[in-house]
């Protein structure tokens, strides 16, 4: 189970949210769970939550995705860098070819988007 973390996700996690604690423990714990934290979400979060950055990074079982050139491309067309780069890193890669599903609490910013998502809302 591949799963990206949006900026709403980290924040959550950040404040305790239960259902986000779960998958940072699976992460850990689990063979075949994979959490991902992309920069720009990262970012988001702590402008939102400092210190939400340095405390998701400290933990195990999460993987930091860069934003590399074609994130940045991909993050160029969008209107927010947050949710472009955790839309670009749930897209299907070698790695990952069913690509990630989109973990957030604020699903409907998802609607009409082609992507999976998991909502956190408790």
């Amino acid at each position: 189970m591949h799963i990206v973390l949006d900026d709403t996700a980290i924040a959550a996690a950040g404040q305790g949210n239960v259902l986000a604690s779960r998958l940072i423990h699976r992460a850990h714990a689990e063979p075949g769970w994979f959490l991902y934290a992309p920069a720009c979400a990262l970012v988001e979060a702590d402008r939102a939550r400092p210190g939400t950055a340095e405390h998701l990074i400290s933990l195990p079982g999460i993987t930091i995705l860069d934003l590399d050139l074609a994130a940045a491309l991909a993050v160029a067309r969008q209107e927010t860098w947050a949710a472009a780069h955790s839309q670009y890193a749930s897209q299907p890669t070698p790695e990952r070819p069913d690509g990630a599903v989109i973990a957030t609490t604020a699903p409907e910013r998802w609607a009409g988007e082609p992507v999976r998502v998991l909502d956190l809302t408790p």
